[in-house]
């Protein structure tokens, strides 16, 4: 049985790892994978092993300490062989450590798309500026780097309209209010929601779900992901029926920060679609929306007029912020 070898950061992982990697299954029977992780990274080693799984199942993704000396092919070769128990038949590498590494390892270098002609880019560069270099990422690694835009406000506001117009300004995806889906839901059981007695433990399960369904949709989005709601508006609509605010809910707020909220005023007619029962405190949940953005200083801006007004001016927001990391650096 041939063993191989492919030794890094990953920080992230990108299409010349995964051209790297793929080269060295390739080649051999067995794959080890190392990925070296330092505490001060901002992307956690446990991130990057489950991303670079999840890419090459095939492989044996081993997240290793990494110990520095980075000039010391001598000491991270005994180090290798500490971590795997042998040594591997052959290491692949697109660097120029690898002669000395695979000497120091006695075993034979294969050396991948050292000048970066079969794929242009560095995880240096994807750190710098992810937006620019999108298309050098898989889905798992893009959904981290997706740019969250939040739409917020009380009933028919306009939100669901506005998210949509969004997703497809920017042609990427939309993710569905879950608390709109589960009354829908409770309504075709039959419940009436006009005398419906709400729990705490429902709205603790509509945010979580929110926050697992966005997670799972981000990597479908085009570097923006525009959600209708998110916990922080459920604990707002828990303030509505239960009368008081939620712990629970606010820890999964609180956990979760989107890029940019917009909030759609309360300026536009009512429109009554068989579920809605807020007419009459619009005002009122969109101030309590306005003091919570303020109290948690979150990014936000609000947003009022006519369809076209809206979408005009949220997407030149957007722009704004977006345009220059869209730029090489």
């Amino acid at each position: 049985m041939t063993r191989g070898l492919v030794i890094g950061k990953f920080y992230p992982p990108h299409k010349g790892h995964k051209f790297l990697i793929e080269t060295a299954l390739r080649a051999v029977d067995r794959l080890d994978v190392l990925v070296c992780v330092l505490a001060s990274q901002t992307i956690s080693g446990d991130l990057r092993q489950r991303w670079l799984q999840e890419i090459h199942p095939e492989a044996n993704v081993i997240q290793i300490e990494d110990i520095g000396e980075d000039d010391n092919s001598e000491v991270w070769a005994a180090y290798t062989k500490r971590i795997l128990g042998w040594a591997p038949d052959i290491v692949f590498t697109s660097e120029d450590y690898g002669d000395a590494y695979a000497r120091f390892l006695g075993c034979r270098h294969v050396l991948v798309d050292h000048d970066r002609h079969h794929v242009p880019i560095s995880a240096s560069k994807i750190r710098s500026n992810p937006l620019a270099y999108w298309d050098f990422l898989e889905p798992c690694v893009r959904s981290y780097f997706v740019k969250r835009v939040c739409i917020l406000g009380a009933e028919s506001t306009g939100t669901t309209t506005l998210t949509q117009d969004l997703a497809e300004h920017y042609k990427t995806v939309w993710l569905r209010e879950y608390g709109r889906e589960y009354c829908e839901n409770l309504a075709s059981a039959g419940v009436d929601l006009w005398s419906y007695r709400w729990s705490g433990a429902e709205f603790t399960h509509i945010a979580r779900t929110q926050i697992e369904l966005e997670v799972k949709m981000a990597r479908e989005a085009n570097r923006l992901l525009i959600c209708d709601t998110d916990a922080l508006a459920t604990g707002i609509w828990h303030e509505r029926y239960m009368g008081s605010h939620s712990s629970e809910v606010d820890a999964i707020a609180a956990a979760h920060r989107p890029w940019l909220y917009i909030l759609t005023d309360d300026d536009i007619p009512f429109v009554q679609d068989g579920l809605r029962d807020g007419e009459n405190i619009r005002k009122w949940m969109t101030r309590r929306f306005e003091e919570e953005l303020i109290r948690r200083e979150l990014p936000w801006m609000k947003v009022s007029g006519d369809r076209a007004h809206r979408l005009k001016s949220t997407t030149q927001k957007i722009d704004s912020l977006m345009i220059p990391r869209l730029q090489e650096s």
